[in-house]
């Protein structure tokens, strides 16, 4: 059963940074995607940033030039660092892995992030 692990999150004030981390327990398929999802109350789950692992990154309009997502293959592992965080960002954050071959999806138990103005 693969699951994925998440950590970080938390309440920052306006203008602040937050990391996220997110970890999945299996082994992962040569190509992948993994990536961050956020929903805000009333609003449907939209997507923050992607990483592929043939190195394609893909950010939401909204977070470019703030956020960054990163990953550590050996680890199988993939970050989200946001930076000068507005309380728009406010919303709980999910972390997402698409294995190929067949292709199916699996998500973090989500983490909540907070942006206070």
């Amino acid at each position: 059963q693969v699951q994925l692990v998440e950590s970080g999150g938390g309440l920052v004030q306006a203008g602040g940074s937050l990391n996220l981390s997110c970890t999945v327990s299996d082994s992962i398929t040569r190509f992948n995607s993994m990536g961050w999802y956020r929903q805000a109350p009333g609003k449907q789950r939209e997507l923050v940033a992607s990483s592929t692992s043939t190195g394609t990154t893909n950010y939401a309009d909204s977070v470019k030039g703030r956020f960054t997502i990163s990953r550590a293959n050996a680890r199988n592992s993939v970050y989200l660092r946001m930076n000068s965080l507005k309380p728009d960002d406010t919303a709980v954050y999910y972390c997402n892995y698409r294995r190929t071959f067949p292709t199916l999806d699996y998500w973090g138990q989500g983490t909540q992030v907070t942006v206070s103005s």
